[in-house]
């Protein structure tokens, strides 16, 4: 599906045109002054061939970059990265995929964690691309909705928008991550099960996979902010530097996330060796205790009547029953003047 959204700069009026008109009104769109956002939501084939070969021709590297999860469905979506073209800005960022909090709350859950959002930056064109819906788009079109005139700043201004509502989307999926942890520790220190250690192991992975994108967009980040490109104007990179604050914190956030899941996964195989050896002493502690019992319940089995005491006395069972109660008795007084249990 293509959206469109124009700002008219002779009318100062933001418009919605259907697709069908963007070749027919082609000229009249590229006008000076006017701002045009074209944002594709789960595109055809035939809808990616017009936008960007027909309407606005981009270079075939960068078509295969846009256009990689259509061909590659089971393939990870592209880590962020700008690359800079003569007449135009490509962008490439992960936002979080619908899935994530399902990732971060079940156990067995195995969907992506992150998707890919992919950007065109010209003079006064924005061009969006990406196959999964995606509330960073939503949010800043029902933003121009209610701020019209915010968008005759231009596509560097709204493609900051779209990076800052991504980015916010990490607050309520690292504050998920974090409580989870704390109670999977309680988890961890009162009963450390099998079920535990896989939830941890299916967390590592998501905080792998986040900590890596937020990584290389911190990278993406900081070459905007700086007014490396010409078609970021240098009154917007405050704005781009304000989202590169925000992901240096939360990727120092990320980072005592995957250093706590580390830690846990010690915790819980130490748990689980402690564990282990209380149940092994236990068996030892049964094993002692029943040990002498047996060494007297074969000796009095053994049939030499004249060294075993008492083996033709009516009382002799109860004697070696009284022996071995005797012996275990000693046994436990034993453990406990050790205080082993």
């Amino acid at each position: 599906m293509i959206t469109v959204h124009v700002w008219n700069a002779a009318g100062k009026t933001l418009d919605a045109i259907a697709a069908d008109q963007l070749m027919a009104r082609r000229d009249e769109l590229f006008a000076a002054d006017n701002v045009l956002w074209i944002d594709l939501n789960k595109p055809t084939e035939a809808e990616e061939r017009l936008v960007f070969q027909e309407f606005y021709g981009i270079h075939s590297l960068s078509l295969e970059d846009v256009t990689r999860l259509r061909r590659e469905p089971e393939a990870a979506p592209h880590l962020p990265k700008v690359e800079e073209f003569p007449d135009y800005l490509f962008v490439v960022v992960n936002p979080l995929a619908p899935a994530i909090h399902h990732a971060v709350d079940e156990s067995d859950h195995d969907e992506p964690a992150l998707t890919q959002l992919s950007a065109v930056i010209t003079q006064n064109l924005l061009i969006t691309h990406h196959y999964a819906p995606l509330e960073c788009i939503n949010a800043v079109q029902a933003y121009l909705r209610r701020h019209e005139t915010q968008m005759v700043r231009g596509p560097d201004y709204l493609f900051h928008l779209v990076l800052d509502y991504t980015v916010d989307e990490f607050v309520p999926v690292l504050d998920a991550l974090e409580t989870t942890l704390d109670e999977l520790e309680l988890r961890i220190i009162d009963r450390p099960e099998p079920s535990v250690f896989r939830r941890l192991l299916r967390l590592k992975r998501v905080i792998f996979v986040l900590r890596k994108t937020l990584i290389a967009e911190r990278e993406v980040l900081v070459r905007l902010a700086r007014g490396e490109f010409e078609l970021v104007d240098e009154r917007e990179t405050v704005y781009y530097r304000n989202v590169y604050d925000h992901l240096v914190r939360f990727t120092e956030l990320i980072e005592s996330s995957r250093e706590m899941v580390s830690d846990l996964m010690q915790t819980y195989l130490s748990a689980q060796a402690n564990h282990l050896n209380q149940i092994m002493k236990v068996l030892t502690m049964i094993s002692t205790v029943v040990l002498p019992m047996t060494l007297i319940a074969g000796v009095y089995g053994m049939n030499f009547e004249v060294l075993i005491p008492d083996q033709k006395s009516p009382a002799g069972f109860f004697i070696a029953l009284g022996l071995m109660l005797a012996t275990g008795v000693v046994a436990w007084a034993y453990f406990w003047w050790k205080r082993w249990f």
